[in-house]
């Protein structure tokens, strides 16, 4: 469901399995065409087109959150396989849904109540501290659906804006962001890759470094709960966990019932791509070794700059980056649009880093020290 740059590198990632994707998705030249899937035009939230795309395939998975849940659950009650699950993918499609179940199986996670009006924002500041995160329950990514309320007046706008179905919840002063991934399969196997230190800008993620820079026990810690979040929920795929780490605790952030952008390194940096390993787990297959395959990865998105250029014009030169892996998602260049990633592998991560932002910033025209790369 959806042709987009996740589904065009699970395409590529099938392809050597020799298992074939068909895309639904309105554009018939999305990026999953370009690596080779089959085009079914048509959108992702019309119960007509899923059920012509259900036809089509053996599972039906998927590349975003923008699916009706009751039309899933009018798949599943047809037979169709849908994996994830509606149930798994609603911890991922609605975040009010998430924070309650959760909740309830104890799951650590920022003090949070259901609002609908501005009213209800102030007093759950009220009831706390400013300021407040306030949330869409549905719909939000990339830090779009998400809003810092620190007064009336903001909650007032953010009412305006996120609503009428809403989660307020305390804002967690963090030390640093992780997101680790795991995979489980049909019959209940589960392995979680290293956890991977992110950087956010403008609610996006930008950066991811592996190893995550944290204590050998956090690491650990991080990877047990990714794990019992997968096999108390019932996951079968590949599904990305996104924390912070707070004065040494972890608490959880949000969910991704996919592959994710803080998984792409794995392309290159572990044994089974996060793309292969998610064909793997909904197809029944043996899921694969999540080793790494250096000390140090750094992965950088590609986003597009103010010019509305395109990045593969520069092309020539970031390949010329040593140790430097470049991924364009044959997108339409507009500014702030994910167009690419690089990532790079080294014996530490600063090398590692050098090369990956080096590349990045020649990908996207953006100023380059004297000397970088050298």
């Amino acid at each position: 469901m959806g042709g987009g740059q996740l589904a065009r590198m699970t395409v590529q990632a099938a392809t050597t399995l020799g298992v074939l994707v068909t895309v639904l998705d309105p554009d018939p030249n999305n990026p999953a065409v370009g690596a080779g899937a089959e085009a079914l035009v048509g959108d992702p939230s019309d119960l007509g087109a899923l059920r012509t795309l259900a036809g089509a395939v053996d599972v039906v998975t998927f590349d975003h959150e923008r699916v009706p849940l009751a039309h899933l659950r009018v798949l599943e009650s047809e037979g169709v396989h849908v994996a994830p699950g509606s149930a798994m993918a609603e911890m991922a499609f609605d975040k009010s849904a998430a924070r309650h179940r959760f909740s309830e199986e104890g799951f650590p996670i920022p003090d949070f109540v259901d609002v609908r009006t501005a009213a209800d924002i102030v007093a759950f500041a009220a009831s706390t501290c400013w300021p407040v995160v306030v949330k869409s329950s549905r719909g939000g990514y990339d830090g779009r659906g998400v809003a810092l309320v620190a007064s009336q007046a903001d909650a007032v706008a953010a009412a305006d804006l996120l609503g009428p179905t809403m989660i307020a919840e305390e804002f967690v002063r963090f030390d640093q962001e992780l997101a680790i991934l795991v995979a489980r399969g049909h019959g209940g196997e589960t392995v979680a890759y290293p956890p991977v230190t992110t950087v956010q800008a403008d609610g996006m993620c930008v950066e991811v470094s592996s190893p995550a820079d944290v204590l050998p026990e956090l690491a650990g810690a991080a990877q047990e709960l990714a794990i019992s979040i997968a096999n108390r929920l019932g996951l079968v795929g590949v599904m990305a966990v996104e924390l912070f780490v707070a004065d040494g605790r972890l608490v959880v952030n949000e969910v991704a019932t996919r592959p994710h952008n803080t998984g792409h390194h794995t392309i290159e940096a572990n044994e089974t791509s996060q793309f292969e390993q998610h064909v793997r787990a909904i197809l029944g297959l043996p899921l694969g070794s999540t080793t790494s395959r250096s000390r140090a990865s750094v992965m950088c998105n590609v986003v597009g700059g103010p010019d509305g250029s395109d990045p593969s014009d520069r092309l020539p030169v970031a390949l010329a980056v040593p140790g430097a892996h470049v991924h364009l998602y044959g997108k339409h260049p507009r500014p702030g649009r994910k167009l690419g990633h690089v990532t790079a592998l080294g014996s530490s991560t600063d090398e590692a880093r050098a090369a990956a932002r080096l590349a990045a910033d020649l990908l996207t025209g953006a100023p380059v020290p004297a000397g970088a790369g050298k």
